[in-house]
């Protein structure tokens, strides 16, 4: 049998690879679906690629690649039968051939068991081998599928930062002694034992010393007392007090120097006074009882209870539409705003509907195209394969625990995090992250992928008129730039329970210098009609240049709707930022209408007598030192080699990111990577950097209608450069140069100055001008801007990307976050489907009965009919 083995392996045997370093081993989730071991197909890998495909899906990589030998993975779980043998971690059979594979959280092992089978399978005949089968194998393909099974999550990042790396559990926190010196941490009014500092302040859980950190820990700022603490005392675990909640404790082992998990972080706390599991219970702060309530005083319910509608019986719902996500690990931020885009029939047409076509033509490696992800991910959420109710579904309608514990487990977007976080700092790590900030993340991820295609961004797309008036001359400049996202301010001021605040913030004054438990909480109740209000409020632009008395002077600036988008996205403005720098959300309530109507604050242009600015910029300083300091790695082309490397690991062709260093002025990779993604159309996007030189004849000036320049005053590479790193034309940028004398802030004001029809009068080439960037601020001085969606804005409201319409919309979904800053807490979801709110909690999606509408962070309203 070892030799019909063998010699049925020997015409494959060229393509059966062992996994080498830095190989990815995909053996946990399908690249075109969410089917894994445990599903009913089981997951097969291919033993050349080490991509993971379902059962509908494997034929399909077999004919494009013409790989025949897959391992195919198979984990069959079950509930344990009464009597059978007990532990913590299910049973296995074959435990050696999943030694890696991760074990599903889901199933608890004193309920459940597992059991595992491996073989290899040759298409398209389907012949079978088990494994293991070291004595009829050749000695390659076992060392092979060895490595296979034995490889590391595909998911696993060398970085110590990594999302995937899990924290672990620290060596001390079992043995940990904690001294009986009677220390009780109050609730409030904290400050470091030996500085003033109040924030970023961490509890030795050994000692109940309370000092403050430094800026390694978290990204706040200290003065590292407790690091000096450890040093003296070596007590080595310590946790912050900011960001306590029942799910979420920032723990920081010395001794191991790094962040580390307590499984007795509860006892630890309770050691000291703080009751962590009451932060949730009673929605008390930090964990103390509030003692001044009386019988006659009910506490406030917790926004943890309120958002998550926790106590009531929710009716758990399946289906299409109705899949959960799973939580990776401070990963809701991203599951709740793709649970949103996804309800959007724009995005379900662009990804779900050319399903079929993605995929056809989706790369050899369809884990790292964008499209076939968000395919995927559309599937897996509108599909209800991984939505369906259990067998037992009599009783969930009875018994809400029984309805979360029998539920579907949602699906896990490993693969999506792990391609749309790649290279950015904040979204590849396991930290919280802010929602707002990953939706402009996904926007420009969307628009970058989505060229020769249906864009669904167009959805969010509009035009913001800013009118800026010189408060001496009275003139006025009026501008449009696209943006996706509009930002509401939240004035407390015009809080409807003032009174109640103040008398709240008293209290808890007194409190803090009397070391006393702090006053039940006040929530600030701010009416919608005074967040419209503080939008429509002109803003104070201190540093203002006027052109017309071309000097600096105070200026006040408004916006207005110039286009009103199909979906309007609503950021409430609830976050502020503290002496540590990390973001902090203020308590409040809004009443959000179900029906809105922005008709008003459509945007009216140039008024009758208003006078406009003349169009000049003040003269623009360049350091001397910009290019020089950025040589110093560079080769003899001025090109920051290492700098090109970076972004070609990306992904990006080399020669391209060669020309991008090169033509930023060696600025870095962020400026670089702005100058790939305006360029990465042109025919010539990948090829040779060919060096400009000024002898050569630049673009023609003749058709355009200008008086031609002579060759000398062809405008200088680096100032080309600078306007080229932000997205506009080549051709545009020269032109500009060339009619404001080579001043870069003239030429950059031109260019925003110039209007589309000016444009092709001028010329031709020029229509296609992209305005990626926004006007410097020293011109337009603290602008409310978001760096992610300004997005080749075409300047023309009759642009077919801008899909205006009647300012009139519906509530149809909104975002909440739990929690007292960005980066800790969790998010919530709550989505109207067939007249009904269905609320979105990580795996569980359950029908809302009182859906929090005034606690949300971000609304999604879709445009009324005309009709």
């Amino acid at each position: 049998m070892a030799a019909d083995l063998g010699e049925l392996l020997v015409p494959y045997m060229p393509t059966i690879r062992v996994p080498r370093t830095g190989d990815r081993v995909f053996k946990s989730e399908c690249a075109f679906s969410y089917d894994s071991p445990e599903s009913e197909g089981g997951l097969y890998v291919c033993m050349n690629t080490f991509l993971g495909f379902g059962r509908e899906h494997v034929e399909r990589h077999y004919r494009k690649t013409g790989q025949s030998v897959y391992m195919h993975l198979k984990r069959h779980v079950k509930e344990k039968v009464t009597g059978a043998a007990g532990g913590a971690i299910p049973r296995r059979r074959n435990g050696k051939v999943f030694l890696d594979l991760e074990l599903n959280g889901d199933f608890n092992g004193d309920e459940y068991e597992c059991e595992d089978e491996a073989k290899l399978v040759i298409f398209p005949d389907h012949f079978e081998i088990p494994l293991p089968n070291i004595e009829e194998l050749p000695a390659l393909v076992t060392i092979a599928c060895d490595a296979v099974l034995n490889a590391a999550s595909a998911y696993k990042k060398q970085e110590p930062d990594s999302w995937d790396d899990e924290i672990q559990v620290s060596k001390h926190a079992r043995s940990l002694r904690q001294q009986d010196n009677g220390v009780k941490i109050p609730p409030s009014g904290w400050k470091c034992q030996k500085c003033e500092m109040k924030e970023n302040l961490w509890l030795n859980l050994s000692d109940g010393a309370v000092l403050c950190g430094k800026w390694f820990f978290d990204g706040a700022g200290g003065n590292g007392h407790a690091l000096d603490h450890f040093k003296d005392t070596n007590f080595p675990l310590a946790v912050k007090l900011d960001n306590l909640t029942p799910d979420i404790a920032d723990i920081y082992s010395f001794d191991e120097e790094e962040a580390v998990l307590d499984p007795q972080i509860s006892e630890h706390l309770q050691h000291f006074g703080i009751d962590i599991i009451q932060i949730q219970r009673n929605g008390t702060d930090n964990g103390h009882h509030n003692t001044d309530n009386t019988n006659n005083v009910r506490p406030r319910v917790s926004e943890w209870e309120v958002i998550q509608e926790s106590g009531m019986k929710l009716k758990a719902v399946y289906g299409s539409g109705f899949t959960g996500i799973k939580n990776l690990g401070n990963s809701c931020y991203l599951g709740t705003i793709m649970q949103v885009l996804f309800s959007i029939p724009e995005f379900q047409r662009a990804y779900v509907g050319n399903l079929q076509r993605i995929y056809d033509y989706s790369p050899l490696d369809p884990s790292t195209d964008f499209s076939t992800q968000m395919a995927k991910l559309g599937h897996g959420l509108l599909s209800g394969l991984y939505s369906k109710p259990p067998m037992k579904s009599e009783l969930i309608e009875q018994v809400m625990k029984e309805e979360y514990k029998h539920q579907p487990k949602g699906i896990s977007l490993k693969m999506f995090k792990a391609l749309v976080s790649n290279g950015h700092p904040e979204f590849s790590s396991n930290r919280q992250q802010d929602a707002q900030k990953f939706f402009l993340h996904l926007i420009n991820l969307v628009e970058r992928n989505s060229v020769g295609s249906e864009n669904p961004n167009d959805a969010f797309r509009y035009l913001v008129e800013e009118r800026v008036q010189c408060c001496q001359t009275q003139k006025v400049r009026y501008t449009q730039k696209v943006d996706y996202l509009m930002q509401l301010p939240a004035p407390i001021e015009a809080a409807s329970n003032r009174e109640e605040l103040i008398a709240y913030e008293t209290k808890r004054n007194e409190a803090e210098e009397n070391m006393r438990a702090p006053p039940e909480p006040v929530r600030a109740r701010i009416p919608f009609t005074a967040c419209l209000q503080a939008f429509t409020e002109p803003e104070n632009v201190p540093d203002f240049w006027s052109s017309e008395l071309q000097a600096k002077s105070a200026g006040v600036k408004t916006s207005r709707f110039a286009s009103f988008p199909e979906y309007l996205v609503v950021q409430i403005k609830k976050f502020t930022f503290v002496v540590d720098w990390v973001p902090k959300k203020v308590d409040l309530s809004i009443d959000i209408p179900d029906f809105l109507d922005l008709s008003r604050l459509r945007g009216t242009g140039l008024q009758a007598g208003e006078q406009e600015l003349p169009d000049l910029t003040p003269p623009i300083v360049l350091p001397e030192d910009t290019r020089d300091n950025s040589m110093s790695s560079s080769d003899s082309t001025g090109i920051d080699e290492s700098a090109a490397m970076q972004l070609a690991e990306m992904g990006f062709p080399l020669e391209a990111c060669r020309k991008a260093i090169y033509y930023t002025g060696n600025m870095g990779p962020e400026m670089a990577l702005n100058w790939i993604i305006a360029h990465m159309e042109e025919p010539d996007f990948a090829e040779p950097l060919a060096l400009p030189t000024f002898m050569e004849p630049g673009p023609s000036v003749a058709s355009s209608g200008l008086a031609a320049t002579p060759l000398d005053n062809h405008p200088p590479e680096e100032s080309i450069a600078i306007l080229t790193s932000m997205g506009f034309p080549r051709r545009h940028t020269v032109q500009a140069l060339k009619a404001t004398n080579n001043n870069l802030e003239r030429a950059l004001d031109w260019i925003f100055t110039h209007t589309e029809r000016e444009e092709e009068e001028t010329s031709d080439a020029l229509s296609d001008m992209a305005d990626t960037t926004e006007p410097n601020d020293s011109a337009f001085s603290n602008a409310n801007t978001h760096s992610d969606s300004t997005l080749s804005p075409d300047q023309d409201a009759s642009d077919p990307r801008i899909k205006d319409g009647p300012g009139r919309y519906e509530l149809f979904a909104f975002i909440s976050h739990i929690g007292a800053s960005t980066m800790s807490g969790h998010y919530v979801c709550h989505i109207k489907k067939e007249g009904r709110w269905v609320i979105f909690n990580d795996h569980k999606v359950c029908l809302s009965e009182r859906p929090p509408k005034d606690l949300g962070y971000i609304y999604f309203y879709r445009r009324l009919s005309s009709s």
